[in-house]
């Protein structure tokens, strides 16, 4: 699996260099401010976030801010980049929750191996949460949010939302969910699988989630 990389950089060119650099060893999508970035996490969340502080409306601590002041997004490893190399635009990146800040110009080797320590760092928080578009689970401590609502589950209510979740966008078979939430030895009616769904369902439409979980007669579910 390749990490992935997010770049907000409104300079054409950089976009190019980063690309160009990154590819080979991770995902990297380029944004040219703000507007753009945010709307593109709706979609998925990256591993990483690349900052350029001069940028044209919202500035790289406007967005840095919005970013930490948001529990979806504030675990998220964040490197400033800038062609001001002061002490004191360094300081108020690193006090305002960025985890590692490059002044311009700089090598591409360097930024690979910043990039690489960084996601190091934060290995624990890249694998809890799991985060798929407004549904952000805790396994850790079995919880999870919802367009920033925390909600209560049972646990098989938990497993079956992480399962479909985890494998959002391709059919899920009821055998299997059965074998992988409930275990292989259940025995039982297959309305349980049902109601959990119809319950998981009420809660995505609570919480007015953008996700839906599709039933596929004769098949399974799948969760978009």
């Amino acid at each position: 699996m390749k990490y992935k990389v997010y770049v907000v950089e409104d300079d054409v060119a950089l976009q190019e260099l980063y690309t160009y650099s990154l590819e080979e060893e991770f995902e990297c999508s380029c944004f040219e401010d703000g507007k753009t970035f945010f709307s593109s996490l709706k979609e998925e969340y990256p591993h990483i976030i690349i900052l350029d502080i001069m940028l044209p409306e919202d500035d790289g601590f406007s967005i840095l801010k919005r970013l930490k002041s948001d529990k979806n997004t504030s675990s998220i490893p964040v490197i400033m980049i800038s062609a001001k190399d002061t002490e004191i635009v360094k300081v108020k990146s690193l006090n305002m929750g960025a985890d590692d800040y490059i002044s311009k110009p700089f090598g591409i080797l360097e930024l690979i191996a910043r990039i690489k320590a960084n996601i190091r760092k934060h290995s624990d928080v890249l694998v809890d949460p799991f985060i798929y578009k407004d549904i952000v689970i805790y396994k850790s401590t079995y919880s999870v949010t919802i367009g920033g609502n925390s909600v209560s589950m049972t646990l098989k209510e938990f497993n079956l939302l992480l399962m479909l979740s985890e494998n959002a966008n391709r059919v899920n078979d009821r055998e299997d969910i059965f074998a992988k939430v409930w275990g292989e030895s259940f025995i039982g009616e297959t309305r349980t699988l049902d109601v959990h769904i119809k319950d998981l369902r009420k809660k995505l439409k609570e919480c007015n989630s953008e996700v839906e979980i599709q039933t596929i007669r004769g098949v399974g579910y799948l969760l978009t």
